[in-house]
């Protein structure tokens, strides 16, 4: 059974997409998504309460079910798991709409007003590939693998935009160089754990670590004013 809501969300994104380019994730491009799309102006304000900005908040959640649907299908068994990882990255950018959308995303999340909603939806593409790719941790490693790739997948979406080579092929280059930088750091803390003297001097903030949890897993949240990416699969009741 289909969805409404979930119907008017895609509706109002889809037809808001040729404005982007233009106008930007702007009150413009709203009201012309709401015109374009013939939703009705009351149920798109429910749903997209703060327009544009949520307007592009969709659009990156999207970005992330398409991403996190392309990584369930895909046969990553002989590779080795750095290469996962940029794969994931790699599978993200190329999930983007376009440039145009990209950049003009990055403009709004710059904003002061905007930043802790950027930085929310960049935190939020770095759990969706740590899911996707089966992350097992439930401590303070729940924390730093997420914050780690979210400025990978930051500075490589950057550089994307302005990479005018063929096929990306320098932004696939400059993804596995950031991964390599971030494996030499891996390394490190692994040297300091088998160190007998840092070992010790690092009983006491190891010990303060080992009391971080990652977080309970909330269900799923479906109100006004909140897109979540849903899998593509049959509804079985209407909201």
């Amino acid at each position: 059974m289909t969805n409404p809501t979930r119907t008017a969300r895609d509706a109002l994104l889809d037809a808001a997409l040729p404005h982007v380019p233009f106008d930007g994730w702007s009150d413009a491009t709203f009201d012309a998504a709401i015109k374009d799309s013939e939703v009705d102006p009351t149920l798109a304000h429910t749903l997209f309460p703060k327009r544009g900005v949520d307007l592009a908040l969709a659009l990156h959640a999207r970005g992330d079910e398409v991403m996190a649907k392309r990584l369930r299908e895909a046969d990553l068994s002989e590779l080795r798991f750095r290469d996962r990882v940029a794969t994931a990255i790699r599978y993200r950018i190329e999930a983007a709409h376009s440039k145009d959308t990209v950049r003009r995303g990055s403009t709004l999340f710059a904003l002061p007003q905007n930043a802790a909603s950027g930085a929310k939806a960049l935190w939020d593409t770095a759990d969706a590939i740590w899911t996707a790719l089966d992350d097992a941790s439930t401590d303070y490693n729940w924390y730093t693998k997420r914050a780690t790739l979210s400025g990978v997948y930051g500075a490589s979406v950057l550089f994307w935009l302005g990479d005018d080579s063929t096929d990306c092929k320098d932004t696939w280059e400059f993804v596995d160089r950031r991964i390599d930088d971030v494996m030499e750091i891996e390394k490190a803390k692994g040297w300091a754990k088998s160190n007998a003297v840092m070992k010790a001097l690092g009983a006491g903030p190891a010990w303060l670590a080992s009391k971080v949890q990652a977080p309970a897993k909330m269900p799923r949240m479906d109100i006004p004013g909140v897109f979540t990416a849903q899998p593509d699969e049959p509804d079985t009741q209407t909201k």
